[in-house]
């Protein structure tokens, strides 16, 4: 009896770990769009839509539990938040053109860090690391 119920609480709590990591694959999913949607901008208003709704997925994306190296992470974020509101204080200022710049900071960056946010394998959520 004590090892079903171990089994099922092992279980649930790998059920929970998965969840959280689909969680924050589905913010960085939509995080990539509001980013496509913000560089193929034509139009200011546009721009700012899609600028606005990347700053908040990626205030969103903070608070989500990451797999590893949290604090890196959030460094990362941080960093990614500092250049899109730039790129919307520019582009605001000086025009889309400008705006070039900081957006192509937030490509190196999603470079650098997203290997911190790959999914964890089967076998990790299962057993742990």
């Amino acid at each position: 009896m004590k090892a079903v119920l171990l089994l099922i609480v092992l279980l649930f709590s790998q059920t929970v770990a998965a969840n959280d990591v689909s969680d924050l694959e589905k913010t960085m999913k939509n995080i990539g769009l509001a980013y496509k949607q913000s560089v193929e901008a034509t139009q200011l208003e546009e721009f700012n839509g899609a600028i606005d709704q990347f700053i908040g997925l990626i205030e969103q994306g903070k608070q989500a539990k990451f797999y590893k190296e949290a604090e890196k992470s959030v460094q990362g974020l941080d960093k990614v938040l500092v250049q899109a509101q730039l790129a919307k204080k520019v582009a605001n200022e000086q025009g889309l053109e400008a705006a070039k710049k900081p957006l192509k900071a937030i490509d190196n960056l999603r470079k650098k860090y997203h290997k911190l946010h790959e999914p964890p394998g089967f076998f990790e959520l299962l057993f742990g690391k």
